[in-house]
C-alpha cells in the first residue's frame, strides 16, 4: 500500500489536467471540411442536409467548387409554404432546381458582396445586396455569414428561395 503524500497532490492534479487537455485536443476537428460535411455537421441545417442528399447534390458539394451556398436554416424551411415543400420533396428534378437556386459558382464572402444581380448554378438571376453588415439574397437575410469550407463558403439565410414557375 502506498501512503498518501499531500505534497504530491498538486503534481497529480497537474498531470491529470494535462492529460485531459491533451485528450481534448485530439477530439478537435482538423479545420474546415467540404461544403457537404459542413452542412451535415450544423444542426440548424439538418433539413437542408436531408434535401441535398435527396436531390443527389452531396457529391457536388463534397468535390466540386468553389461554391457559395446560401443555406436556408431549419426555421426557414418550417416557414416555407407546406404545399411548395411537398411538391419539391416529391419531385427530385424540381428539388434540385430549387436547391441550386441557393448556389453560386465561386467563393463570395460577405465582405465581397456587391449590390448586383448574379447567376445561380441553376441559371436564374438573383439580387444580392449589402447594406452595412446586412447581406440579402432576394428577400432572404443572411443570418450567419462566412461559414468556411475547403471548397467554398456557406451563409445561412432565413428564407427558402423558390424558383420561378416555368
Amino acid at each position: 500500500m502506498s501512503q498518501f503524500n499531500a505534497s504530491s497532490l498538486p503534481r497529480r492534479i497537474a498531470l491529470v489536467a494535462g492529460l485531459a487537455l491533451a485528450l481534448a485536443g485530439c477530439a478537435t476537428p482538423p479545420g474546415p471540411v467540404n461544403l457537404a460535411d459542413t452542412i451535415a455537421a450544423n444542426p440548424a441545417l439538418s433539413t437542408l442536409n436531408a434535401l441535398v442528399a435527396q436531390a443527389g447534390l452531396t457529391e457536388t458539394l463534397k468535390a466540386g467548387g468553389p461554391f457559395t451556398v446560401f443555406a436556408p436554416t431549419n426555421d426557414a424551411f418550417k416557414a416555407a409554404p407546406h404545399s411548395a415543400m411537398a411538391e419539391l420533396s416529391s419531385n427530385p428534378s424540381k428539388l434540385k432546381d430549387a436547391l441550386t437556386l441557393h448556389l453560386l459558382t465561386g467563393k463570395v464572402l460577405a465582405t465581397d458582396v456587391k449590390n448586383a444581380s448574379v447567376k445561380t448554378v441553376n441559371g436564374a438571376s438573383v439580387a444580392l445586396s449589402k447594406a452595412g453588415d446586412f447581406v440579402t439574397i432576394e428577400s432572404a437575410v443572411v443570418v450567419t455569414p462566412d461559414l468556411q469550407a475547403t471548397n467554398g463558403v456557406i451563409h445561412t439565410i432565413d428564407t427558402v428561395l423558390m424558383p420561378a414557375k416555368k
